[in-house]
């Protein structure tokens, strides 16, 4: 059963075909009608794969029986958990008393590169296919099965106008998650393409998050062909199977929310190509350079267990090695986060010592500061396998060498985030191998990452030259910093050009920090983000620190620091243990919480994570691989506001560019931009935008003024080609603003920006053009008019059947009375864009204007069906729980945790509502206080914050909390 409008459905069908996947019409899979499982096929295999079930049959019952209720008991809120527990059965919860005298026995639901039996699955791909199987039930584009069960569902999109997406196919996806989350049980993964672009993503990934799948030689996008190019290398039998099982894992965050980690492109190239090397034997090591950002920790966490799980590498030793207490503490939790078995940390030189000499065959994470009293062999093996992180920071002194000579045979692997240079020939004596023509075995860059969105792109901000350190005293300190020197030459030549006596002048702090709190509350903060700031050293943390509080009130910020050796106790208030410091840096990550500054002069420059983070102000000197790390902090993709990290630089570091990131890699120079560049080209962007409404007069309000600018774009054409115009328009501005420069042209972007919501599609379709807006334009919006309520006719809202014919019948010829209703029916549902019932009515009204532009209605059945859709609009505003209920819910939970909190209870009472409402919100359902399982799961969320998060558990509280939610949610 061929889509035939669908070429991209063909193409994808046909190049699965030639990679061995079987076709299989729907109609002839045998499927009950809540099947999830081809239950034939996962029989056959069952009795295939074991000979145990092949002796007798019916233990193949058995064994689907318990996958059945594995699946059924599966809902939106546990999938991520059943998806996880699908593997856990598969690979090992799989023992099942099938050998003789009822012994314990493991059956093999697949063949797997480690059993050998990867020939003897079967793959088929199958299209359109229906889940539940009945009239209403869920059409899935693309449905690749192994043996019976589903591992991967693409959704696809017939590109006929220019916003349609893959972005749209992967909210589907997303969508389907939530109505039929039965059918991703088994999911490996899930992609989605219109026929240019192909992004795939894993169980309940956000899908602004997806990712390219690319190869080494071939990177483009943008065509069919490149579409074919990632699906005929990334869909084989081999890789869904070795992503499955080796490439996909499960993590918790500091929220106690499950999530699923599937590796993207270059980090499964990357594992793989270590991998490879091992099992070669030769050459013994190999040099990695991912961009900073770009999942460096994930790329050692893949290989590792694969390495440890491989039968033929016979029980290797994996070395982590870190140059970092705190990158060290990272990456250790990151292994627990995702529940890494036979994981253990050689805290001390001694353990490091006595776990190598007793050939113990772990995953062992450690610094490599623990090999400096190495002086001889510690062991012969030749599978041990030694993983440098931010390798070229180890190798200074002999640390190289002594790994070597405590391990000869076994196999050094550098990782680095930023570019190795030929002059760094430390680096590459250990690392490198001439077999790597480029130096590097994996080399994932700048560039790469750019494209791929994997981080995003930096721009820095010079300040006022009043806040500047002169300039001849930074170009001395640069030479200092240039000339190769250890770390104690380097400082005591520093003394000798003061950089102290200039970084410690208290009237210079004072200003610094007036522009820190200054551009922090007007840029940074109204969209939401956090900031670091950089200072020279540690008395200046607590310097900056004390000012800060004087602008921005204590709660603010705080000092994350080195405290070791301080015998005065300066620092004791910035003392933590390593839980401690953790506990804060969720706080940072928190958006909820008002902590968002941290103020820093050594720690969490290299390996810090927090996508919350965009701006860092930059106040110590600093040049090439210490400075690309410390910015690259701000390089996290997070929402989809947040387009680009800054650096506020008050030292002048960026005055040349090539000078501060002086790298043999010449794209390296691209790394960042002026935001002042930004800034020269708002104008031409502005002029471009308003080119799509020549001779219409902009003073013009209400309706007329935005049907006139409508008709300048009366088609979905026209209309994409002006979003994507002003989407760069759009970002530009809230990169900038506020801005003096921006007050002068002000109302002209104020009015395309009310135009641009009253033609985006009413069902949030086309997200990849019709954006989000940003939070500085809403406020600017806002604050000169509602777009949201341009014009309410309730009276023709409330007109009876016979007086609406009347109605049309007066506006036969005018088209301003379809105009007017679809204006206003627009404004309608954006406002309540997050409601069902009104993504509902977006769809329907999408499709009704689609109809309309085909010819496929006239302009009376048009207006006759606007109004039926308004009314409907306007019953469902009438049902919409008024925003002050749930403000009243607030209030209600807020007296109640007032009253739990006391001196052994220090909760903070405003973010345990706030996780509430929260949690609250997201699995609640319209009616959802009628029904067990709406109080089950309405109950279940609330003692995971309650009595799981924040330890409170009195069942009177609990009870008081949950009848509030009753009431007011």
């Amino acid at each position: 059963m061929f889509n035939e409008d669908n070429t991209t459905e063909q193409m994808i069908i046909a190049t699965l075909s030639k990679n061995g996947w079987e076709y299989i019409p729907p109609e002839e899979l045998q499927r009950e009608e809540s099947d999830v499982m081809v239950e034939s096929m996962v029989r056959d295999a069952l009795i295939r794969l074991n000979p145990e079930i092949a002796a007798d049959e019916s233990r193949a019952d058995e064994v689907i029986y318990k996958l059945r209720t594995l699946f059924l008991s599966t809902n939106a809120q546990n999938l991520v958990t059943q998806n996880e527990a699908f593997k856990q059965m598969v690979f090992e919860k799989n023992s099942y008393p099938y050998a003789e005298d009822g012994k314990q026995v493991s059956i093999d639901f697949f063949g797997t590169e480690m059993n050998g039996k990867l020939d003897k699955n079967q793959y088929v791909v199958t299209n359109q296919w229906v889940y539940p199987k009945k009239d209403g039930g869920k059409r899935l584009d693309i449905v690749l099965l192994v043996n019976g069960f589903p591992f991967v569902i693409g959704e696809l999109k017939t590109p006929v106008r220019a916003a349609i997406t893959w972005l749209d196919g992967a909210q589907d996806i997303n969508k389907y998650e939530q109505s039929i989350p039965q059918m991703f049980v088994s999911n490996v993964f899930n992609f989605a393409s219109e026929g240019k672009f192909y992004r795939y993503g894993s169980v309940c990934m956000p899908a602004a998050k997806w990712g390219p799948w690319h190869t080494t030689d071939d990177k483009s996008d943008g065509s069919l062909a490149a579409v074919q190019t990632s699906i005929k290398d990334m869909i084989t039998q081999y890789k869904v199977m070795d992503l499955f099982q080796f490439f996909t894992l499960f993590a918790v965050d500091h929220k106690y929310r499950k999530y699923k980690v599937i590796a993207r492109y270059q980090q499964y190239e990357g594992a793989n190509m270590l991998i490879d090397r091992v099992r070669a034997g030769y050459p013994k090591q190999g040099l990695i350079w991912h961009f900073q950002g770009s999942g460096k920790s994930y790329l050692m966490e893949f290989a590792a267990v694969k390495m440890r799980m491989l039968p033929d590498l016979k029980n290797p030793t994996v070395i982590i090695v870190d140059d970092r207490l705190d990158l060290e503490s990272q990456i250790t939790a990151q292994f627990h986060s995702s529940d890494v078995g036979n994981l253990v940390l050689a805290a001390t030189r001694e353990q490091l010592m006595t776990m190598l000499r007793q050939d113990i065959r772990k995953i062992i994470i450690t610094t490599i500061f623990r090999f400096q009293e190495v002086t001889k062999e510690l062991s012969q093996r030749d599978n041990i396998i030694v993983m440098v992180d931010e390798c070229h920071r180890t190798q200074e002194g002999d640390l190289g060498i002594k790994m070597r000579t405590a391990l000869p045979k076994a196999f050094f692997f550098g990782l680095t985030g930023t570019p190795i240079n030929r002059t760094d020939k430390n680096t590459f004596a250990t690392f490198g191998t001439t077999e790597d023509r480029s130096g590097y075995m994996s080399k994932y860059s700048f560039s790469d990452s750019i494209r791929d969105q994997a981080t995003l792109p930096l721009n820095f901000e010079p300040v006022p030259v009043d806040l500047r350190v002169e300039k001849d005293t930074m170009d001395r300190e640069f030479d200092v910093l240039t000339r190769g020197l250890s770390d104690s030459d380097k400082a005591e030549l520093s003394k000798k050009v003061n950089m102290q006596a200039i970084m410690y002048n208290e009237k210079r702090i004072h200003k610094v920090c007036a522009h820190i709190a200054k551009h922090f509350t007007e840029k940074i903060k109204p969209n939401g983000y956090k900031a670091q700031v950089v200072v020279y050293d540690r008395p200046c943390c607590i310097k900056y620190k004390t000012e800060l509080d004087k602008l921005l009130g204590p709660e603010c910020s705080t000092i994350v620091m080195d405290t070791n050796d301080d015998k005065a106790d300066e620092y004791k208030t910035y003392r933590r243990s390593k839980e401690e410091e953790a506990k804060i840096l969720d706080r940072f990550r928190d958006p909820n919480d008002p902590l968002e500054i941290v103020i820093v002069t050594a720690k969490l420059l290299t390996g810090f994570d927090a996508p919350i983070l965009q701006a860092m102000y930059l106040d110590k000197p600093m040049k090439d691989h210490t400075l690309l790390q410390a910015i690259c902090r701000t390089n996290r993709t997070y929402d989809e506001g947040k387009t680009f990290g800054l650096i506020v630089d008050y030292i002048g570091i960026f005055d040349n560019v090539a000078k501060a990131l002086d790298f043999d890699e010449g794209g390296m120079k691209k790394v960042i931009s002026n935001i002042e560049e930004v800034k020269k080209q708002i104008p031409a962007l502005l002029r471009k935008c308003l080119s799509y409404f020549m001779g219409v007069d902009r003073r013009v309000e209400g309706w007329e003024g935005l049907m006139a600018a409508q008709e300048c774009i009366p088609t979905n054409a026209e209309r994409d080609k002006f979003a994507a115009d002003y989407q760069v328009l759009n970002r530009a501005w809230n990169a900038v603003s506020p801005d003096r420069m921006l007050k002068a042209i002000q109302a002209d972007y104020v009015w395309l920006t009310k135009v641009y919501e009253s033609v985006k599609p009413a069902n949030g379709g086309g997200g990849l053009i019709w954006a989000a807006l940003g939070a500085k334009t809403m406020e600017i919006v806002n604050a000169n008019i509602d777009v949201g309520m341009v014009h309410e006719d309730e009276e023709i809202l409330s007109l009876e059947a016979d007086l609406i014919d009347a109605f049309i019948e007066k506006h036969k010829g005018s088209k301003n009375a379809a105009k007017r209703v679809e204006i206003d029916l627009v404004a309608r549902i954006h406002k309540h864009s997050d409601d069902p019932k009104f993504m509902r009515l977006g769809d329907k009204l999408e499709k009704l204007r689609e109809k309309h532009e085909q010819g496929l209605l006239n302009s009376i059945e048009f207006l006759k069906m606007l109004l039926e859709l308004a009314k409907e609009a306007a019953q469902a505003e009438k049902e919409v729980v008024p925003e002050e209920e749930v403000d009243k819910g607030r209030a209600a939970l807020t007296e109640l945790f007032n009253g739990v909190k006391n001196s052994s209870t220090p909760i903070i009472v405003e973010r345990i509502v706030t996780d509430i409402d929260d949690i609250v919100k997201i699995v609640r359902f319209d009616g959802w206080q009628n029904t067990t399982s709406g109080r089950q799961e309405v109950k279940k969320a609330l003692r995971s914050v309650v009595w799981v998060k924040y330890k409170i558990k009195d069942k009177e509280v609990f009870d008081k909390a949950y009848s509030y939610i009753e009431q007011y949610y």
